[in-house]
This record gives C-alpha cells, structure tokens and sequence, in this order.
C-alpha cells in the first residue's frame, strides 16, 4: 500500500520527527559550540602556545574556521546519500561522527605534551565535527518538513532550527560551570569535561533517532524510482542541482546574515569581551540568556512565516541586526555587565533569531525531493561557511589591527544587508507544495507557471 501523504501522517509521528530534530541539532550544535567557546577561552595558549596572544587568538579561531570550511563537503557528501538512500540513515551517521569527534578532542592532548601534534589532530577533529554537522542540519529539517506536509511547516521545522540555541544554551552552561573553577585546574582539566559530556547526549540523541521513520517524500520518490524503467544511470543529486546554481547561491545568501550575527555573538563575543575587562562568567551568563531568548523567538517569528510568509520575516530579523549592530558592540563596550547581556539579547537572541527562525522551512521549500537534501544542505552549509567560518577569523585579523568595535558592527551590518536584500528580490514560497514534481523531475521550480514576478532564472 502507498505511503499516506504526509498531510494524513499521524500526529503523535510528527512530533516524534520534531523532537527527533530537536535534540538531534542540540547535540550537533553542543559539541560544534562547546569548541568555539573554549577555543576563545584557553585553546590560543594550549595549542598555540609559541604565539602571542592576539596570534593565538587567531590560530583558535582558525581551526574554529577549519570545521566551517568542512561543512559544504559534508553537505555533498551526505546529501548525495540522503536524496539516494534515505534521510533516516544519514541523521545517525552525522549525529555518531559528531559526538566521537567532540570526544577525542576531549582526550587530546596539548602542544606540551606532543608538540605540534597537538594543533594538527586537534585540525583533523575539527574537520570530521565540520564534515558531520555539514550533513546534520539537512537530513533533520528535511525530515520535519516532509512529514508536516502541508501543515504549518515553518512552526514545525522551528523545532529543528531551536537546536542552534538550545545547543549553545548547552554548552556555554557547562562551560560556565568549569569555569568557575580555579584558572589553573581549568587549563588543566576543567576545558575537557564539555566535550566528554558529549556521549551522555549523543547517547539520547540516538535514541529518539532511531525510533523515527523514514521521510514519506522520499519513500515515494523512491518506490517511484523504482517502478520507472531504467534509462541508463540517473545523474547525482549534485549535478542535477549544479544544474541550477543560482538556487544554492540565493540559499547561501539568505543564510549569511544569520550565520554572521549568531557567530560574532557567541564565540567570538566570549574572546572579545573577555580581552576588555568582563570576567568569563558575566560573558558567559549574557550568552546563556540571549540563547534562552531565542528560544522564544524563533517559534514565534517561525509561526509569522507561515502566516505573512518568509519574506517579510526574515527581512525584517535582517533589518532589525541592521539597525542595532553599532549600538549592540557600544553597549559591550560599555564595561557594564547588565548592558552586555542586554547586547547579547537584542542582538543574537531577538535580531538574529528572527532571521533564524524561517530558515529551515524557507530552504526546503526551495528544491525538489529528488535533490532537496543535497541542494538544501550545500546552501545552508556554504552560508555557515561564508557568514560563521570566516567572520570570528576576519574580525579578529581586524581587531589585531584596529582597536575597535567597529569592523566587528560592520561584519554584523554586512552579513544583515545581503540577506535583506536576497530575500527583497526573491519570490515567497510558503504556499509551495513540497512534493510537487518539475517537468524535468529534477530541481522544483515552483509557482513558475503561476506568478510572473519571481527571479529571471525561474521564468
């Protein structure tokens, strides 16, 4: 018998899916974040000890860059498996890479001990984090979304999405608690204990996954794959969205405003602020509430999506970090805890999440099911890499330079910027059906007979 639509899939399913997400991108975005924030903390000095602080410092946030230059490849990778052989399969594999590789960088030992050694596995971890997290975010979304049909897709794949600030809300928690211990106890061993805490969560994270079930899209893609005759060897997911490319590069568009707020905000705000007088607790508390914030947040301008559409959402998230990124670094600049963590609030926990929250359901709708996780994943993950991965490595070249918060308000009104404009010029899509099929069966073009007023490459 067919698989139901997903619009008939039984409810208690789809919150199964959704917590599946949740959880499963909690644990992704713990283990990737909890190296940020120590990396920011003490990583310039165990590992790159020979440099001078502000050379360190760079080196930290360069193999912090290392695991972002990763994630387009893991993309490919698991996205050409996912759209192949199942979205299901590829969300254990991801979530199994990540929390091994978050507990071997707990074991490493530091440049004392094996001397260069020590920077080069800790590069190698990064880029097998990088690898699965590339893979993490599209199998998770796209599960959500093609289970919830055409239920409100954008409160459903929100659930997905607060993973990012669940996860970081996580791991600066845990490391807030090590901090507090005694410098020397902390350098010592305290900065271990986040990342080996990584197998308790991992351990629940795979056993919500494994009680899920397969995408019904996919199911149907496949047996459907399967009734039609062989007409010689069908061309990988990639190639048929590299058909296309400007759909991925609008995707990574969107995606840079977001990726650059919620980066500079977090891992790099921690080196920052820390370097101008605040203490590592009052850094920390200030992210921890911004990403409690978020968590109210994104549900919320992820229901306004599915009732004014993703446009008019993300753009107004894109203005507002706009619009408030020079007064959020003068606020940290301050010298006052009570006025950084109101920065942290406005700017990462209200701006960004706003930005934020749609994503999900924004990039899902934009391919096919043939390609939807390798063409989803690839503009997702080259946003983080654009709009995560460098920022924290050229904001601090710049500060290096500059002693000033100024290039930092301008990376945050940059990444804002190209977001707002992608999402000004691009048609909405939340009425889009995703299981609709293009003529050619390969990259969803959807509402192209419909509405005139959508980008020249779709007419």
């Amino acid at each position: 018998m067919p698989d139901a639509p997903p619009a008939q899939r039984s409810t208690p399913q789809l919150r199964r899916v959704a917590l599946s997400g949740l959880l499963g991108t909690a644990v992704e975005f713990y283990d990737f974040l909890v190296y940020g924030t120590v990396a920011a903390l003490v990583f310039g000095d165990l590992f790159f000890p020979e440099a001078d602080s502000a050379v360190g410092t760079i080196a930290a946030f360069g193999t912090f860059a290392a695991g972002y230059v990763a994630r387009p490849l893991g993309g490919i990778v698991f996205g050409h498996f996912g759209d192949r052989v199942g979205r299901k399969s590829m969300m254990l594999m991801t979530m199994v890479m990540m929390g091994a590789g978050s507990f071997l960088i707990g074991l490493l030992p530091t440049y004392d001990v094996i001397g260069v050694w020590a920077p080069v596995l800790l590069v190698l971890l990064r880029v097998v984090q990088g690898i699965a997290i590339g893979g993490e975010w599209g199998g998770a979304t796209l599960m959500v979304a093609e289970h919830a049909g055409e239920r409100p897709r954008g409160l459903w794949t929100s659930f997905t999405q607060l993973g990012a600030p669940l996860g970081t809300l996580l791991s600066t928690a845990v490391v807030t608690l090590v901090s507090t211990l005694p410098d020397e106890q902390f350098r010592a061993w305290g900065w271990r204990v986040p990342f080996l805490l990584s197998l308790v969560l991992l351990a629940a994270g795979l056993y919500i996954r494994l009680k899920v079930e397969e995408s019904p899209l996919f199911a149907a893609e496949r047996r459907e794959r399967g009734e039609r005759p062989q007409q010689g060897t069908a061309r990988p997911p990639l190639l048929e969205v590299l058909r296309r490319p400007r759909s991925v590069l609008v995707a990574a568009c969107v995606g840079i405003g977001p990726f650059t707020a919620q980066s500079l905000l977090t891992s790099f705000l921690i080196s920052y602020a820390v370097d101008h007088g605040y203490t590592r607790s009052q850094v920390l508390t200030g992210v921890t509430v911004a990403s409690a914030t978020a968590l109210v947040m994104m549900p919320l301008a992820s229901m306004a999506s599915d009732r004014f559409g993703r446009r008019p959402v993300v753009f107004t998230g894109a203005a507002l970090s706009a619009a408030t990124a020079f007064p959020v670094l003068a606020l940290v600049d301050s010298g006052r805890p009570g006025l950084l963590v109101l920065a942290c609030v406005i700017g990462h926990g209200i701006a960004q999440s706003t930005m934020y929250g749609p994503l999900g359901a924004l990039l899902t709708e934009m391919f096919g099911t043939r390609v939807r996780y390798t063409g989803a994943s690839l503009g997702y993950q080259t946003a983080t890499l654009l709009g995560a991965g460098c920022s924290p490595l050229v904001a601090s070249g710049l500060l290096a330079t500059y002693d000033s918060s100024t290039p930092v308000a301008l990376l945050i009104t940059g990444g804002a910027a190209i977001t707002a404009l992608t999402v000004w010029l691009m048609r909405e899509t939340k009425d889009d059906t995703l299981g609709a099929r293009p003529p050619n069966g390969a990259q969803e073009v959807p509402g192209r007979a419909r509405r005139r007023e959508s980008w020249a490459w779709q007419r």
